[in-house]
């Protein structure tokens, strides 16, 4: 019973896993280019001028930071007004695609 409900739940972790990253990455690639202004072509970001490196952080994370922007969770107009047009999918998209970048 007990080894039955460790496999049921890390059935539902690696489900839950899958569907934080589930975005398009050639779909992010097309939408990063406005990204690619301040976090640089290749997610690097700009220590000079504060705008973080993206390079190397995981999908679910960009997703949740850009759903934060978007909902004002996170106060930063720069990226808040960034965040405003993205759809759900956008946001995916985009969070797959950074999850790319190394």
């Amino acid at each position: 019973m007990k080894m039955t409900l460790v496999v049921a739940f890390a059935t539902v972790l690696a489900v839950a896993a899958g569907s934080a990253i589930a975005g398009d990455a050639a779909a992010g690639k097309a939408k990063f280019g406005i990204c690619a202004g301040c976090h640089g072509p290749t997610g690097a970001g700009n220590e000079a001028l504060k705008y973080p490196k993206l390079a190397g952080r995981d999908a679910a994370f960009v997703g949740a930071q850009l759903r934060a922007f978007k909902s004002g969770a996170r106060d930063n107009a720069t990226m808040k007004a960034m965040a405003a047009g993205l759809t759900e999918t956008d946001m995916d998209n985009l969070a797959a695609y950074i999850a790319t970048l190394r």
